[in-house]
């Protein structure tokens, strides 16, 4: 029987007691029903909640992470780490990138995102040539994901110019060469892939590196209803050559060239002006916040307060994967707001005073819509994806039920995952997932290749 019963979940109206999770054989919720009566050999857990949406990642990166925090002779930035960033990428062959992929979906999953969006931008050869499969890079995304069992948004990704105004892409940069025409010949490729474990969108990799005429060509072939995400409002520098390239700042002038809507995420929005938050939040569009990467990175803090006052929609992701727990990135998202207005539970709204299951709510719902997936809750129809915490942990001993996830977020760098069903597949068992070792052994293997280049 495919099925497991809950002292206590967390379903869409807030925790329940006595919930009996059931699913089918396609790994979708067929049953979800409180105050149950827990039948003779189900399994049962005491707390279980919904698995996380990762919404925002660069696999490759997985296997720098880490290894570019040196001081170089110049003030660091981005746009030193970028540097970096293409050399390692300039490297890195299909086969390595379907290994790192997977150990790091492999991650995710035992911190507790079950999903995950690919924002694939490495679609050529070394020397810039397409494969003989426009497709071949996004395939290896899609085969790592198959054999860690994580859901999947792939997003190939739009990559023209080097800069505002069109600017040549340089030699670091070639392997990243799309056009409209290109990203839709791989999202054709990508097709048959499609199912309830894995959706296909596109991603306009950032204004600078795409034309607004290139964009609402995009924006216009693509299938409806697919998910469409971009790199914006980063860095200060970027606000800087966007204003002088074109007058206006990123998010204005975003709007200004396509409609905006809740197909969108535009990924960081880390320097918005008043009105560009007030616009996001308005256009029902998804903040992809990275805390961990941002702060990595040196960005700056998303304007959260007046964001979630205007009833703005964000989810999280991991980015360049110096961590792959959104425990850690939600504690960052919160604490950032902490330091920058020096005052305590800023993550709240009227109806949700505690913090940590108004973010876990409210990621959830932004990681879902960003996806394009069936995910992010606890229903009947949605994707069976959960956690089950460890409750014989000492973190989680004796409390309330609306105290779990205050501790499951703010006590303690325990990983407090013991189990995860990811489409309605036990993928971790007792903290370990279920393909763990082969993974790690072939990444390993793919990173001291990679070292040795």
């Amino acid at each position: 029987m495919n099925a497991l019963f809950a002292r206590h979940a967390l379903l869409p109206e807030g925790w329940r007691a006595d919930v009996l999770l059931e699913w089918d054989e396609r790994g979708d919720l067929t049953g979800v029903r409180a105050g149950a009566e827990g039948p003779a050999g189900v399994e049962r857990a005491d707390y279980v909640l919904p698995g996380m949406t990762n919404l925002h990642s660069h696999a490759f990166q997985r296997a720098m992470a880490g290894l570019v925090e040196k001081a170089g002779d110049t003030q660091d930035s981005f746009w030193t780490w970028r540097e970096l960033m293409y050399r390692f990428a300039g490297r890195i062959t299909p086969e390595q990138m379907e290994a790192v992929a997977s150990q790091l979906h492999v991650e995710c999953l035992r911190h507790g995102y079950t999903g995950i969006c690919e924002f694939h931008y490495v679609q050529r050869d070394p020397d810039g040539e397409l494969y003989a499969n426009p497709a071949e890079t996004a395939l290896r995304i899609a085969e790592a994901s198959r054999q860690s069992g994580i859901g999947l948004t792939l997003l190939p990704v739009m990559y023209s110019f080097a800069g505002f105004g069109e600017q040549p892409l340089k030699p670091a940069q070639r392997r990243f060469r799309t056009d409209p025409e290109l990203v839709l010949r791989i999202v054709d490729k990508l097709e048959s892939l499609r199912g309830p474990q894995l959706e296909v969108g596109a991603a306009p990799h950032s204004l600078r590196a795409a034309s607004s005429g290139q964009l609402r060509e995009l924006v216009a072939a693509m299938p409806a209803g697919r998910p469409l995400h971009i790199h914006i409002a980063e860095q200060q520098l970027e606000v800087q050559q966007c204003l002088e390239a074109t007058g206006m700042r990123p998010v204005d002038y975003l709007m200004n060239a396509v409609e905006v809507d809740a197909r969108w995420c535009l990924v960081h929005a880390t320097h918005l002006s008043e009105g560009e938050t007030a616009a996001l939040a308005a256009s029902g569009a998804v903040a992809g916040l990275c805390p961990t990467t941002e702060a990595n990175l040196g960005d700056g803090l998303f304007p959260l307060t007046p964001y979630i006052a205007a009833g703005g929609v964000f989810g999280i992701g991991s980015d360049s994967h110096v961590s792959q727990s959104p425990v850690e990135e939600l504690r960052w998202l919160e604490y950032g707001q902490r330091l920058a207005r020096q005052q305590r539970n800023v993550a709240v709204d009227e109806e949700c005073r505690d913090v940590g299951t108004w973010l876990w709510r409210q990621a959830l719902r932004g990681g879902a819509q960003a996806s394009g997936r069936a995910v992010g809750s606890l229903a009947a129809g949605r994707r069976a994806d959960l956690l089950v915490l460890d409750s014989a942990h000492p973190n989680l001993d004796g409390l309330e039920v609306d105290e779990v996830l205050g501790r499951f977020l703010f006590c303690g760098n325990d990983n407090l995952v013991r189990d995860v069903l990811a489409g309605g597949q036990w993928v971790v068992r007792d903290g370990r997932h279920m393909a763990q070792d082969g993974i790690a052994r072939r990444y390993t293997q793919a990173v001291r290749a990679l070292r040795s280049m």
